[in-house]
């Protein structure tokens, strides 16, 4: 396993970020596994190499950080990169959800309760809080930093222009910084393009991009407990259902020239766009990171390239909330 810099920072990334979301309760949603599965797959994970594991405090409520938290026990912390989220609810209490001075504060001990450790590698604000001022959450977010309590700070899907500003904010102020972007980017979803991807590489900011397969739909996947069960996938494509199905023709027909699984050729082209720092792999089975694994060693042609991006349509923003 190969490792890049997390942006402009010192912290080593493996290529491939775990994501966590799909370990945790069943009960949260069915395509979700139980502990003793989810075991295997974050075992897995530490055999290729993978040091980096993506949850959330909203994760099945709060079991996926409890059972990334007992996988990764006893592995010496200084070989791992734990990254959590905060802001969605976590109950109908009011201020149990958001990026409040409060919620910040209560979150990160709740998260590092759950995980076992005492402290979050990169901790992110998940999604942009329209409800709380700018200033308020980048102050509180600095003060856990400088608490010992996170390493570094990422954000995720949001406007170029709000990135912009809390960095602005932050340089203006001295606050920790965000080094990293969690953002949607996929072959069939390639808006990012537009203002954020460029703004992070003008900025030195690492990209850790989600869904780099849009929801098992680059696999060619169908029929799963996922497609059936996942109401997000619905608000993030079906919009334009004759260039999504031009995409996955174009995925198939690259996939055939090499040999390989659709996914790995999705993969592959993800982590190789400029300024893409570490692709997030959900996986629920060991070929799903085989798969994700093997398609860092994919070279794929220009001609490829370009056979797989002619179908794209301009889509409307999608996963920004």
């Amino acid at each position: 396993m190969d490792y890049k810099n997390l942006g402009k920072t010192g912290l080593k990334v493996s290529r491939i970020t775990l994501g966590c979301m799909s370990f945790g309760s069943p009960s949260w949603a069915p395509w979700v596994l139980e502990e003793a599965a989810s075991q295997r797959i974050i075992a897995q994970a530490l055999d290729l190499g993978i040091n980096t594991f993506d949850t959330a405090d909203m994760y099945s409520l709060g079991a996926s950080e409890e059972i990334v938290g007992r996988a990764l026990a006893s592995t010496p912390r200084h070989r791992l990169v734990i990254a959590t989220k905060l802001n969605a609810a976590m109950s109908d209490d009011p201020n149990d959800r958001g990026l409040s001075r409060k919620h910040v504060f209560a979150a990160i001990d709740a998260s590092l309760r759950r995980l076992g450790t005492d402290h979050v590698d990169l901790y992110q604000i998940h999604r942009f809080d329209p409800d709380t001022p700018l200033e308020e959450t980048l102050e509180a977010l600095d003060e856990v930093v400088r608490a010992g309590k996170v390493r570094y700070l990422g954000a995720s899907s949001m406007g170029a222009w709000q990135f912009m500003k809390a960095l602005g904010l932050q340089r203006q102020h001295g606050w920790a910084p965000f080094v990293s972007m969690q953002n949607h980017y996929n072959l069939m979803y390639r808006e990012e393009e537009r203002e954020m991807l460029p703004l992070c590489r003008s900025e030195g900011i690492g990209v850790i991009p989600w869904s780099p397969l849009a929801r098992g739909r680059l696999a060619g996947r169908s029929g799963t407990t996922r497609a059936a069960s996942d109401k997000t996938a619905g608000t993030l494509y079906d919009n334009d259902r004759s260039s999504e199905e031009a995409v996955v023709a174009a995925v198939r027909t690259v996939a055939e020239r090499h040999g390989v699984p659709m996914a790995e050729v999705a993969y592959a082209w993800v982590a190789t766009r400029p300024g893409i720092t570490s692709p997030i792999v959900g996986a629920t089975k060991p070929e799903h990171l085989e798969t994700a694994i093997k398609a860092l060693d994919l070279t794929l042609s220009a001609e490829d390239v370009a056979l797989l991006e002619a179908p794209y349509r301009p889509q409307p923003v999608a996963g920004h909330v």
